[in-house]
């Protein structure tokens, strides 16, 4: 099956050679071909360039995408895709004054999301799931991150972890699977948290690596959940299975946790709303990848992760939606990129690096997705008729997006 793509307005992130990641001033560059062709084969980009040089390929489908753009589709690195149920109670009990915090001390936030979990069965999780991800799917999201986290319990996180997995089996979106079992304290073990730590490493690990359930390993290293004792005992455990490391850190409070991420060789450190000098430091001269989740400051009224501290520092960001049902009802990427061009003042061109090549790579596939680049795969976004890409995250409530295509199919 080949596809080609014809008379593209623009055609963003061109990249000549495999670029897989992009830092500093070099994220407010972002190389486009204007009058542009694509030309696609099985779920591959094979060629592209001016509609001068476009020749005559005989393609089984010509798409004309006449004043519209293409850019790659973008990487959410960073999602709780699979839960059960909603918290828009505490949405309500939020706006009457409760902190995200006090709701958690009161048996709400992550604790009631795993309570609910545990009753669901597979088949519900995974139909569930797989709604949510035709709808982001259609937003233009091509690649996406799950973690579990939800059920706290060996056999609840493993359920979440096998829904993951069959959601990779059927779906066109490329998946990746993170173990978060170090997402909350369960009720039961309120008064021993380091004993459901040693669960963790001693029962739970052992059997996401021989189901071969993930990928990676995460943990919420912040106060009142694992403290950084508790992380690096989960991630030496973690190791030992060749679980990579990813961190949620530095949403409440800043103590260390970034530096704990590098140390471990972190792919990644997601949230950063509280950053310190000494967190940029760290973060110097390492491949952790800095993640921000704009939609979660918006969402919470938290502080947005300083993203000009970042980048001004000559560091890589990427942006992620944080989709879940208690801090980030959301998995909409162009909403992402528009909240940091607004609140996080990132300029378009750094915003749509961190939304597609830097995604990528915190999530360990921008060899293959993130860019336009001859090899690469065929995850694409075809935009309806705008002026141009600065109107992308410029008109936050209108959905632009005209076609998306996936490892060369396009999406109906």
């Amino acid at each position: 099956m080949t596809t080609l793509i014809i008379n593209i307005k623009e055609l963003l992130q061109v990249r000549q050679t495999n670029v897989t990641i992009v830092s500093g001033k070099d994220m407010k560059i972002l190389p486009t071909l204007k009058n542009a062709y694509v030309l696609i084969e099985h779920d591959t980009i094979v060629e592209y360039g001016s509609m001068e040089d476009a020749g005559s390929y005989d393609a089984d489908e010509v798409i004309d995408a006449s004043g519209k753009i293409v850019l790659p589709a973008w990487c959410d690195s960073h999602t709780h895709l699979v839960f059960s149920g909603d918290r828009s109670q505490e949405f309500v009990d939020r706006i009457n004054g409760l902190s995200y915090e006090e709701i958690a001390h009161r048996g709400g936030g992550i604790l009631n999301s795993a309570e609910r979990l545990q009753k669901t069965s597979e088949d519900e999780l995974f139909e569930a799931s797989m709604q949510r991800l035709e709808t982001v799917i259609r937003m233009g999201t091509g690649a996406v991150e799950i973690k579990s986290g939800y059920g706290l319990t060996t056999e609840a996180e493993l359920k979440m972890l096998r829904v993951a997995k069959r959601i990779k089996r059927e779906s066109l979106a490329k998946i990746k699977a993170t173990f978060l079992g170090a997402h909350a304290i369960p009720k039961e073990f309120k008064d021993n948290p380091e004993g459901y730590v040693d669960l963790i490493i001693n029962e739970m690990i052992p059997k996401v690596s021989e189901e071969d359930l993930a990928e990676f390993v995460d943990v919420f290293c912040e106060k009142g959940y694992f403290s950084l004792k508790d992380t690096e005992r989960i991630l030496k455990a973690a190791s030992e299975k060749h679980l990579i490391p990813k961190l949620h850190v530095n949403q409440f409070n800043a103590f260390g946790g970034v530096a704990l991420g590098v140390k471990y060789k972190a792919l990644s450190v997601d949230h950063l709303e509280q950053l310190s000098d000494e967190d940029i430091h760290a973060l110097k001269g390492s491949d952790t990848m800095p993640v921000a989740l704009p939609s979660c400051s918006y969402f919470l009224g938290i502080p947005y992760t300083p993203a000009r501290k970042i980048i001004d520092a000559g560091l890589p960001l990427a942006l992620a939606t944080d989709y879940n049902p208690g801090s980030t009802p959301s998995g909409n990427m162009n909403f992402v990129v528009s909240t940091a061009c607004i609140k996080m003042k990132m300029t378009p061109e750094e915003a749509i690096n961190a939304a597609t090549i830097n995604g990528a790579y915190a999530m360990g596939i921008s060899n293959q997705y993130g860019s336009i680049c001859r090899g690469k795969k065929a995850n694409l976004i075809i935009t309806k008729p705008i002026e141009s890409y600065n109107y992308l995250p410029y008109a936050f409530a209108d959905n632009h997006i005209d076609t998306v295509i996936l490892h060369g199919v396009v999406i109906k």
